[in-house]
């Protein structure tokens, strides 16, 4: 059981990971200046891909629900994300967004009636910590409206979490076709608000094109199925603390590619981003509760095959009687 929780929670940390590669193919790859449009075409093509392919349409309850995920965990929070980026300095805003863990833990305790632990508590201050020391500089600034578009953000992505954990996907639909409702509806929250906010870009480079695919198909497309397989096999907590991996793929990537110095502290601050999440890997499971009222998994149940040949077996043996 530890053996394939330890392997979710590898194959779910690939996406923060490539999560923390938006800022190198960003600032190298795209446009200068166009970070909404950067945002929905991240979110609106493989969306509309993935829901074609699905051929299901959200409907009954699952429309407002559809329409809320995507919501929280595209649309609004990617506005809220480029707000603060606007507004603070990237590591300011990294810090900002990575007291997300702490609504998480709060959120589940209210939705998910799951325990609060201290080793939760203490997980989420040391990988806040870790975050601190790895994006942080002296020339970081604060600003009002950045740092509350960052803590929006980061409540709108737990909010996320947490009640995609709850409501699971709807009885027969796939994965990718739940990942396709959202990053669509939040894609067509963004779009509007591009072509309104941002002009549209004179001319295309093969780079432009090469970033913006990265972000569809590599930072969008696959990221997000990853993410939402995590929620649905991991503690809300475990899989919002895993998110740490952005800053310190971020910053790991900085220093590869762009030669951007390390300095001992951000060492020290990587080391307590990676124990916080380690720590997060050990929590105990008992004493939560996991609110699931509808089937999480599409695949076809077997447990009626195999009561009916249960069934069948003694049949045959009051014949034999």
């Amino acid at each position: 059981m530890k053996d394939r929780s330890a392997f979710d929670s590898a194959i779910t940390a690939l996406a923060p990971v490539v999560w923390g590669s938006t800022y190198l193919v960003t600032t190298q790859l795209l446009p200068v200046d166009r970070p909404l449009l950067a945002a929905a075409i991240r979110a609106l093509p493989g969306g509309l891909i993935l829901t074609a392919m699905g051929r299901t349409l959200p409907h009954g309850r699952w429309l407002w629900r559809a329409l809320v995920l995507g919501a929280l965990n595209i649309g609004v929070f990617f506005y809220l994300l480029f707000l603060a980026a606007y507004h603070l300095p990237g590591g300011v805003a990294s810090l900002v967004g990575s007291i997300q863990p702490v609504f998480v833990l709060l959120l589940s305790a209210l939705l998910l009636k799951d325990t609060i632990r201290s080793r939760q508590v203490a997980a989420c201050l040391l990988g806040l910590a870790g975050v601190a020391l790895l994006v942080l500089g002296p020339k970081a600034g604060l600003d009002t409206v950045g740092v509350f578009a960052g803590m929006g953000g980061a409540a709108c992505m737990a909010t996320g979490i947490v009640l995609t954990k709850r409501w699971g996907r709807p009885p027969g639909v796939g994965l990718l076709t739940f990942t396709g409702w959202q990053l669509a509806i939040g894609g067509l929250l963004i779009t509007p608000v591009a072509l309104l906010g941002e002009p549209l870009p004179t001319h295309l480079t093969w780079n432009n094109v090469i970033g913006f695919a990265y972000l569809s198909l590599i930072g969008a497309f696959l990221a997000y199925a990853v993410w939402f397989r995590g929620i649905e096999r991991l503690p809300a907590l475990t899989v919002s603390l895993l998110g740490f991996a952005s800053p310190l793929t971020a910053t790991l990537l900085g220093y590869i590619f762009l030669r951007q110095q390390l300095t001992l502290l951000q060492g020290v601050g990587a080391v307590g981003v990676v124990a916080a999440v380690l720590l997060a890997q050990r929590l105990p499971g008992r004493g939560s509760r996991r609110a699931e009222p509808e089937p999480v998994l599409a695949e076809p149940v077997l447990a009626e095959p195999v009561v009916a040949a249960a069934q069948n077996l003694a049949k045959e043996k009051e014949g034999v009687r």
